[in-house]
């Protein structure tokens, strides 16, 4: 089993997925994409592939590159392949939780994968246990495979339909059958699905950067309410859910998507700078040098620089042979993992007034050990600044942040946070500022142009499960009432 260190305080990955049709050397081309999008998802990985008879799959616990090398061409054979990075949000880390999954439904081989998670497939699976079904996993995309099995559309196309309009939530998902490879992303957008192009063959895949590696051109985005199908006809283009404008998760800019990466036509790098120079102009300090929180810390922190004109430098380095698996026996290792992952540059730090740039603060505890290990290096004065606003509210589509009391900004007043953290002074970038940085005028209060739920509180989709789970919770407080 893989053990991750509870108290990094970052939101954890949403997974990554990746398909290719049209190319013998598929599960090659896929390993190299999940390795291009291993930032969002390193817990597990899985690929499947179609030889033209038979869908060989490998699912491993661990990262792509310890697993997917070698002989994988004849291990993993054919012209088409889907594959996934796992992160888990909806059911434990263990392997029979590894995607992608499959199942011989009537029309034949079906494959699946997806990013996200869904906000109604705790109902979705009790009403199909109640229905006969059986599952083999505590993941929601089984949830999917089992809609798509029992629907009665005429054709897999409509069967997959069917099944998408039952769902609820935020995902990109890729699917492979015998004659197609599929993509499709919620109606909301929030989760990411590109289109790309390698020659005569065709790739889905989270991010640009998965292109990137394989050499292939962007073609464009997936829309949000679309299914597109692959096949030997070339690609073909259907609606599930009606046209409405894209609300992708602001945690894109924020900190999943990586640096070099391309969304809506943005680079995710110049947004995060750009985010750095609000942060200067919203939250200014005087200080006399500019340190990232490495590594997701640096695009803001350079743009902090260049707005402020103070200094930049590398005052924490990161020890990046230290991953994310990184296990710690007893608490006094648990309290010291800060120190194996990052060091300070006591020449940079000692005798200065610094301000610490990161691009969120979701837990604290992290962000309380980096501003110690600053201070026990000599620093003066300490300034922490956050690219992001204050996350007040749980998402539940995809990202580990779905309990409120969990959220540092969501229980302390922000005296207390910075009490808490003990700096001499922290600043947030506002929500206003944070849509000035991507590249929009203002906030549409109406129709928010990115899902921004986890600042304001306003969720772009039914919370069915958590609805319910909040009943449950009132009828057992009500019945212990009566008692």
């Amino acid at each position: 089993m893989v053990l991750f260190d509870h108290d990094d305080d970052k939101p954890r990955e949403e997974c990554g997925v990746f398909g290719i049709y049209g190319n013998h050397e598929a599960s090659l081309l896929t390993a190299l994409g999940l390795h291009a999008l291993q930032h969002r998802g390193q817990e597990a990985c899985g690929m499947i592939t179609f030889d033209g008879k038979r869908f060989p799959s490998e699912r491993h616990l661990g990262m792509v590159g310890e697993h997917f090398g070698g002989d994988l061409r004849t291990r993993l054979p054919g012209h088409a392949a889907i594959g996934h990075n796992r992160y888990s949000t909806q059911g434990r880390t263990m392997l029979r939780n590894v995607q992608p999954i499959f199942a011989d439904l009537a029309g034949g081989g079906f494959a699946v994968a997806h990013n996200g998670n869904l906000t109604n497939s705790r109902k979705l699976r009790h009403d199909l246990v109640k229905d006969g079904a059986i599952f083999q996993s505590t993941m929601d995309t089984e949830v999917i495979l089992h809609l798509v099995a029992r629907s009665t559309g005429k054709n897999f196309l409509d069967r997959l339909v069917d099944a998408l309009q039952k769902i609820e939530g935020g995902y990109a998902l890729v699917g492979l059958t015998g004659k197609k490879l599929i993509g499709a992303r919620d109606p909301v957008g929030l989760r990411p699905l590109i289109l790309g192009k390698l020659g005569e063959a065709y790739v889905l895949a989270s991010e640009t950067c998965a292109l990137d590696i394989i050499g292939a051109e962007f073609v464009r985005e997936v829309d949000n309410g679309e299914i597109v199908v692959i096949s030997d006809k070339g690609v073909e283009s259907y609606r599930f859910a009606a046209k409405r404008p894209t609300s992708p998760c602001v945690f894109e800019y924020v900190y999943f998507a990586r640096p070099d990466s391309i969304m809506q036509g943005r680079s995710i790098y110049e947004v995060r700078r750009r985010m750095g120079h609000q942060l200067a102009a919203e939250t200014p300090a005087e200080a006399d040098v500019i340190v990232p929180v490495p590594d997701s810390g640096v695009p803001a922190a350079l743009g902090f620089s260049e707005a402020s004109g103070i200094p930049f430098q590398m005052g924490i380095i990161r020890n990046h042979y230290v991953g994310r698996t990184f296990i710690q026996p007893t608490q006094t290792g648990r309290q010291s993992a800060v120190s194996k992952k990052h060091s300070p540059n006591r020449a940079v730090l000692e005798g200065k007034r610094v301000i610490l740039v990161d691009d969120s603060i979701v837990r604290g505890n992290t962000s309380k050990k980096i501003v110690q290990m600053v201070r026990d290096a000599g620093a003066k004065e300490i300034h922490f600044r956050s690219a992001s606003p204050p996350i007040v509210n749980p998402d539940f589509y995809g990202i580990d942040m779905a309990a409120k009391s969990e959220l540092f900004a969501a229980i302390h007043t922000h005296e207390e946070m910075t009490n808490e953290l003990k700096v001499d002074s922290l600043g947030f970038l506002s929500v206003p500022g944070l849509y000035k940085a991507i590249g929009e005028p203002e906030r549409n209060a109406m129709q928010p142009q990115f899902s921004d739920h986890c600042f304001t509180g306003d969720y772009p989709t039914l919370l069915v499960d958590n609805e319910h789970a909040e009943s449950d919770k009132e009828r057992q407080l009500s019945l212990l009432d009566d008692a």
